[in-house]
């Protein structure tokens, strides 16, 4: 019957601008909440087919989305482990509950956005009981090969706060200038003598000593050294021993004209460059290449190690931790040093918006979404991880105020057609024979 069509379409009318305004209350009740993917209700009429002069009302049905590829603005923060996405793709975070438990591989969800501090395990955990996930680094700071298209190479990401570190010597570079005057014939021919520091494996404090000896010739200059080299943990054993000879002619006075080895490892005139083995280990020291003025050389009347530089550091404490644009989690150490020790990724789908939601702004890949991958951040279609920031609610609450206004609007509408409706079944009801 018509009338009775009339009847069910006001009440779906009803039904549908209820849900519209469940959306929008959930809207505007997260418009402070940092991360909220605001929904959207869609209307969807329904036709009956009819014929001839009649028509039955076939009404409207609602269904609602979830718009998670809709991205907030954001906000700084003033803490460095404050997260958020710009642009493609979501973090990957366990809820902390599974991690405390540990008894095997961690449930990855998703987010956009969270305030990762460190909890009393050291773990990257936010308010609401999220815990970042991140590939670990291996000592040297390199991340391995993990698989893309599964989370099991994921672990939670977990920071030892009380952590000492230290980095061993592996190089140094010699700028020293050597006291032409000294192979003079005549002078006295004492060594000149130098110590530099160097960090064993362990980060305790060694050094190598260098002594240049002239050789003093019978008339003349030999614009020739000997150069020894020690080691601190066993002096009276020679790590490298090498002849020096230095350039007299006018264009290149001064410099390398040659290098000869007589122990320790063989000088490379390609880099300037040679290795010899301390107790730790082998460090290459950079004297300069043949002909140029970047390392040794023999000038004047003077003994000068005018450039000394070397890498490695003692033991530090760490201080902070950031998280780079790449994901790259780094700890820095009150020694200047610093370390990567994890590598969050970010997650991609086909169709965000076809992950199921949960609790804490959370999402899981569903069938739907499709099948998820791990890029690099800043990689393929991925955007970049920004710290010091948090997303804001993607709610406009000037737009769901205004849509309030319209299903309020629309809602009452449908009343009156359900009362209409009652008002014309009443008055066939008085209808007298």
């Amino acid at each position: 019957m018509t009338i009775s069509s009339s009847l069910n379409a006001g009440v779906a009318g009803l039904q549908s601008n209820a849900t519209r305004l469940a959306t929008i209350s959930d809207n505007i009740a997260n418009s402070s909440t940092y991360g909220y993917k605001r929904m959207q209700t869609d209307f969807h009429s329904m036709v009956i087919s009819s014929t001839g002069g009649s028509y039955a009302a076939g009404g409207v049905r609602a269904t609602t989305e979830r718009l998670i590829d809709q991205r907030g603005s954001l906000v700084s923060t003033s803490n460095a482990t404050d997260l958020a996405v710009r642009g493609r793709g979501l973090l990957p975070v366990a809820q902390a509950t599974e991690v405390q438990v540990a008894n095997g591989d961690t449930q990855m969800f998703l987010t956009t956005t969270g305030s990762f501090r460190t909890d009393s395990e050291g773990y990257l955990r936010s308010e609401s009981g999220l815990v970042l996930l991140g590939w670990p680094a291996l000592p040297d700071g390199t991340i391995p090969t993990y698989p893309r298209d599964t989370a099991d190479g994921l672990e939670p990401v977990q920071i030892n706060v009380n952590q000492f570190s230290g980095e061993p010597t592996t190089r140094m570079t010699l700028g020293v200038n050597l006291p032409a005057t000294e192979t003079d014939a005549g002078s006295a021919g004492d060594p000149q003598r130098l110590s530099i520091e160097y960090y064993d494996n362990l980060g305790t404090s060694e050094s190598v000593n260098i002594a240049f000896t002239p050789l003093v010739p019978g008339t003349g200059s030999s614009n020739e050294w000997t150069m020894t080299l020690t080691d601190s943990v066993d002096p009276s054993i020679t790590i490298g021993e090498y002849t020096l000879t230095f350039d007299d002619g006018r264009a290149s006075g001064g410099t390398l004209a040659a290098v000869s080895t007589t122990s320790g490892g063989a000088y490379d005139p390609a880099t300037g460059s040679l290795i010899v083995n301390v107790a730790g280990g082998p460090i290459e020291i950079d004297i300069g290449m043949i002909g140029q003025s970047d390392g040794l050389t023999q000038l004047s009347d003077v003994f000068a190690p005018v450039s000394i530089s070397k890498d490695g550091s003692p033991v530090g404490n760490m201080t902070s931790v950031e998280v780079d644009p790449n994901g790259y989690v780094h700890a820095y150490f009150d020694t200047g040093i610093t370390r990567t020790i994890y590598q969050v990724p970010l997650v991609d789908l086909p169709n965000p918006n076809g992950m199921i939601a949960l609790d804490n702004q959370t999402y899981l890949p569903s069938a739907d979404s499709g099948s998820f991958f791990l890029w690099d951040a800043s990689d393929g279609p991925t955007g970049d991880i920004v710290s010091f920031a948090r997303e804001e609610s993607a709610t406009d609450v000037a737009g769901e105020l205004t849509a309030m206004i319209q299903t309020q609007r629309a809602y009452s509408s449908n009343a009156k057609v359900i009362q209409t409706v009652d008002e014309m079944l009443q008055e066939t009801t008085n209808i007298k024979r």
